[in-house]
C-alpha cells in the first residue's frame, strides 16, 4: 500500500532544529533555577575574603599610634614601610594565627607588669615580635620571651647561671625589660626610640643620632632589621586588635587558655625534679613547662634562696577544663536574652 507524505523536507528540517533549540533553552533555564536555589550566596570584594580567598592590597588605617605616639603615615617612606610589614604579617597566616592564639595565654601576664612600671601597654607586642612569645634562642644567643643577652640580663637584675636562668621566666624577664625601657625613655624622651634601642642597643642608636643629627625614629636611617622593627610591631598590633578585618577568624575555643597553677616555695636543695613532680601528682614535663627557668633536673641551691616553683592545678592539663560545655553556652545565651 502506498502512502503519500505531503510534508516538505525543508519544513521538516526547520521544525526539528527549532525543537532542539527550544529543548536547549529549557534545559538552560532549569540549570539556572537549580543553581539559584542550591548555591549559597557568596559575598563579593573584600567581604568575601573567607569564601573565595583572593589576595588583596590592604587598607592602611588612619591616625595610627604606637606606644601612645603618632605614626607619620603621611610620609611615603613611613607608609610603605608599614604597608610591607602589614602585608607580610597578614599573609604569613600560620605564624600570625599562632600569635593570636598565644597572646590569649601570655598577654594577661605581661599587661599588669607593664602597667605597674608605667610602660605603655603596646610593648606587649614588642615581646611578641621578639620571640613569638616562646623561649626562643637567637643566633646571637639572646634568650627568652624578651630576648636578653646574658650580660644585659644580669645588668637588669636577672639570675643567670647553669641551674637557674630567669631570662626564661616570663614575669621576671618582663620586669627586666621594663627597667631597660624606662632607662631608654629617660634618655630619648620617646617610647618609639626606646623600642628601637631595645633592638639595636643604645650605643647603635646613639651613633646614628650623632651622625645624622636627628632624634626622631621616623627620620633616622638605620640598619634594615631596626628599620623594619618598629613597623613589624605596629603591624602585629594592628592585626591583633582586629583580626577579622585581616581574614583571621578565631573563636574562643581556638585560643590557648592561661594555664592554672599553684606555687610551692623551695629554699633548699632539690635532688631530682622528676621525683619532686611526682610528689605533687604531676610529671617532669609539666613541671618544666611551667618553670622553664629551671635549667637542670636538679637544684643545688647552696645559697638557700627561696624559689617559687609552679605546679599544675587539678585538671590543668585537660583542655576541656578551660571551656564551657555546649549546655552552659546555651544557658548563658538564654540568660542574656532575658
Amino acid at each position: 500500500m502506498n502512502g503519500n507524505n505531503n510534508t516538505n523536507p525543508l519544513t521538516r528540517f526547520l521544525y526539528q532544529s527549532l525543537s532542539f533549540v527550544l529543548f536547549l533553552a529549557i534545559l538552560g533555564v532549569v540549570i539556572q533555577l537549580f543553581s539559584f536555589f542550591r548555591a549559597e550566596p557568596v559575598p563579593t570584594g573584600r567581604g568575601g575574603f573567607k569564601y573565595d580567598y583572593a589576595i588583596y592590597a590592604l587598607d592602611i588605617p588612619d591616625n595610627l599610634e604606637l606606644f601612645g605616639e603618632p605614626v607619620p603615615t603621611d610620609n611615603f617612606d613611613v607608609w610603605e614601610s608599614f604597608d610591607r610589614e602589614l602585608l607580610v604579617n597578614t599573609y604569613w597566616q600560620s605564624q600570625t594565627l599562632i600569635f593570636i592564639k598565644r597572646a590569649n595565654r601570655y598577654f594577661p601576664v605581661i599587661e599588669p607588669i607593664l602597667e605597674e612600671y608605667g610602660v605603655p601597654d603596646d610593648f606587649k607586642y614588642l615581646a611578641l615580635a621578639e620571640s613569638g612569645l616562646t623561649n626562643a634562642i637567637s643566633p646571637a644567643n639572646a634568650v627568652g620571651y624578651w630576648q636578653f643577652l646574658r650580660g644585659t640580663a644580669r645588668d637588669y637584675g636577672l639570675e643567670v647561671n647553669e641551674e637557674v636562668d630567669e631570662r626564661y621566666h616570663l614575669e621576671r624577664s618582663t620586669e627586666a625589660a621594663c627597667r631597660f625601657l624606662l632607662e631608654s625613655y629617660t634618655l630619648y624622651n620617646s617610647w618609639t626610640m626606646a623600642a628601637a634601642s631595645y633592638n639595636a642597643g643604645r650605643r647603635g642608636i646613639n651613633n646614628q643620632v650623632n651622625i645624622q643629627k636627628e632624634t626622631n625614629y621616623y627620620d633616622l636611617l638605620l640598619n634594615e632589621e631596626t628599620q623594619r622593627y618598629i613597623f613589624r610591631i605596629l603591624a602585629i598590633k594592628t592585626i591583633l586588635e582586629d583580626p577579622a578585618a585581616y581574614g583571621f577568624h578565631v573563636s574562643e575555643k581556638d585560643l590557648y587558655p592561661p594555664i592554672e597553677w599553684f606555687e610551692v616555695h623551695v629554699d633548699s636543695q632539690v635532688v631530682d625534679f622528676a621525683d619532686f613532680a611526682h610528689k605533687f601528682n604531676t610529671n617532669y614535663k609539666m613541671l618544666k613547662y611551667l618553670n622553664p627557668w629551671l635549667r637542670r633536673p636538679y637544684l643545688t641551691n647552696r645559697s638557700a634562696k627561696s624559689y617559687g616553683i609552679r605546679l599544675p592545678a587539678e585538671n590543668a592539663r585537660i583542655r576541656s577544663h578551660y571551656f564551657k560545655t555546649d549546655t552552659q553556652d546555651e544557658e548563658s545565651d538564654r540568660e542574656n536574652r532575658r
